[in-house]
């Protein structure tokens, strides 16, 4: 049963990343970075991406570095995982379907001590591939419209360190350094009348951020944390070329011209969370975050950049009728979210709102589990020349558990 699960769901893993170029296709992605992405380890993703205040006892817990404090002595963590998605585009004169498969994440964590934890993570940050024909556009005070054709590509990568301390046995504290590297290649063409105007544009993003995190235990039962994402700058330059042709005429003002180009704002980001397990062996995971962008004072040609808040709501259990039986030890999860976006285009604000659901199946008698859910939601909505993103997603990732350093009882 174990090899047959960890083959089977390496095959399909590797198959994800082969295919991880092809991280997002949403066109809400030609803004500032690209799509910001959702990148969640364990069964974190069956409980509508609630989790700030569950520790890492036995999986790789990155919504708060504060859990790797909980990290059980000896065992050595490692996480891959990656996604499918079928995802419907509507606006108020089509409809459009597109299906791709994305790479999520790859972690590796291990304890420091019997009190510590340290891990790290890479995983995509952001997307910016996206593809836009024949949009139509007002001039502005003026009668006549224009169009606008538009490709990209790339993203942002996240690369993480994790450190977190736990003090006794109730308080946890935790630090993450990420850097933030990668390319968007972005290229735009402008019909106006019978003048075409292109623009392509190829730019490079690098930056750091730190996350700091705390969890507090109530009692054995009852966890409050929180998490504080520092605002940071990500410096930008960029190589362009832009060129016109009006009647036939071809005029190149810029080629391949390398120069500076505005940086961009990461937010600061506060999240506040509570985990509770009840007799029945059911926990309850419920999140708050806030992102003030509006700290920022960043905006788009077509869009502003507005604070942000999410709330989450998760809850998972085990029927652990007879730990024996191998159907008895998988965990079950549910949840929702609901996020307010941190676009507004044209006076609306594209929001994003998920259900999902999931379990997680045990390999032998570890910490090892192969994490599978399903999550149905909706992004934006089909208003002022807005699209509304309809989508199934799946999620599937490996968790390994690993036993080091321990003396053998029988030479």
């Amino acid at each position: 049963m174990k090899n047959k699960i960890i083959f089977f769901s390496s095959l399909f893993l590797v198959s994800l990343i082969s295919f991880s170029q092809s991280i997002s296709s949403s066109p809400y992605s030609l803004y500032g970075l690209g799509s910001l992405y959702d990148s969640d380890f364990g069964a974190i993703p069956s409980i509508g991406s609630s989790g700030i205040a569950l520790p890492s006892d036995n999986f790789i817990n990155n919504r708060n570095p504060a859990s790797l404090g909980y990290l059980s002595l000896n065992h050595f963590i490692l996480d891959i995982g990656g996604k499918a998605i079928a995802t419907t585009y509507q606006n108020s004169s089509k409809t459009e379907k597109r299906n791709n498969f994305q790479f999520s994440h790859i972690a590796f964590a291990f304890p420091v001590t019997k009190n510590s934890g340290f891990s790290v993570a890479l995983k995509p940050y952001s997307s910016a591939t996206f593809k836009i024909t024949d949009l139509k556009l007002p001039i502005l005070n003026s009668q006549e419209s224009y169009y606008v054709t538009a490709s990209g590509s790339g993203g942002l990568n996240n690369f993480d360190f994790s450190y977190g301390y736990r003090f006794g046995s109730k308080l946890a504290v935790g630090l993450s350094g990420t850097v933030l590297f990668g390319k968007t290649k972005d290229d735009r063409s402008y019909l106006i009348s019978k003048s075409t105007a292109n623009i392509n544009k190829e730019t490079s993003y690098n930056g750091v951020r730190a996350t700091l995190g705390a969890q507090y235990k109530i009692d054995s039962t009852f966890t409050i944390a929180s998490t504080f994402k520092v605002p940071s700058r990500i410096r930008a330059s960029k190589v362009q070329s832009v060129e016109s042709r009006t009647d036939g005429i071809q005029t190149i003002f810029e080629s391949n011209v390398v120069s500076d180009t505005d940086d961009f704002y990461l937010p600061l980001e506060i999240g506040i969370g509570i985990s509770k397990r009840f007799k029945n062996n059911v926990n309850m995971t419920i999140d708050y975050e806030k992102s003030f962008w509006n700290d920022t004072n960043q905006s788009e040609l077509y869009g502003n950049f507005v604070n942000q808040d999410r709330f989450a709501l998760g809850f998972s259990f085990r029927t652990k009728k007879d730990i024996r039986k191998y159907w008895d030890r998988i965990q079950y999860g549910v949840g929702a979210n609901f996020d307010t976006g941190y676009l507004e285009v044209e006076g609306k604000r594209v929001n994003n709102a998920a259900v999902s659901f999931g379990l997680s199946l045990p390999i032998e008698n570890t910490f090892s589990a192969l994490n599978i859910s399903y999550s149905y939601g909706q992004k934006g909505a089909i208003s002022n020349n807005l699209i509304k993103e309809n989508y199934h997603k799946i999620s599937l990732s490996l968790s390994l558990d690993g036993i080091w350093f321990v003396k053998r009882k029988i030479d």
